[in-house]
């Protein structure tokens, strides 16, 4: 790999913006922005961040996420899962680390730490 094609890689980021619905399963190695509204999964390597305009039915699968807007469904965060004031979730949370803000609504159930570990199914190869 060049040395353009390394500093590329590392600044890959995706961002999908308010006026778009997406059907379907979103799959992407990079950090991923979503202000739009997404029925379907989303799987990340890297960081999922729910803008305030960002709606998501169905289940989130990533290494760290913010939220600030709505999900409905399952969330299984690898590290750390910051929820924001403005965030409304309906559904079950699995992650290593939570950061609830004041005001963000949350009903479901939450499993963190150890057992949010043994929850995380093994990473292919």
């Amino acid at each position: 790999m060049s040395k353009e094609q390394q500093i590329n890689s590392g600044m890959a980021h995706n961002m999908l913006s308010a006026g778009t619905k997406i059907v379907g399963t979103i799959t992407t190695n990079s950090d991923i922005r979503i202000d739009c509204e997404i029925e379907g999964d989303i799987v990340s390597k890297g960081k999922v961040v729910v803008g305030t305009l960002g709606v998501i039915k169905g289940t989130v699968d990533c290494l760290n996420a913010e939220v600030m807007g709505n999900i409905t469904g399952q969330i299984k965060v690898k590290e750390l899962l910051s929820v924001k004031a403005t965030a409304k979730i309906t559904g079950d949370i699995i992650t290593k680390i939570l950061a609830i803000e004041p005001k963000a609504l949350f009903n479901g159930t939450c499993k963190m730490g150890e057992t949010a570990d043994a929850q995380q199914p093994a990473v292919k190869k």
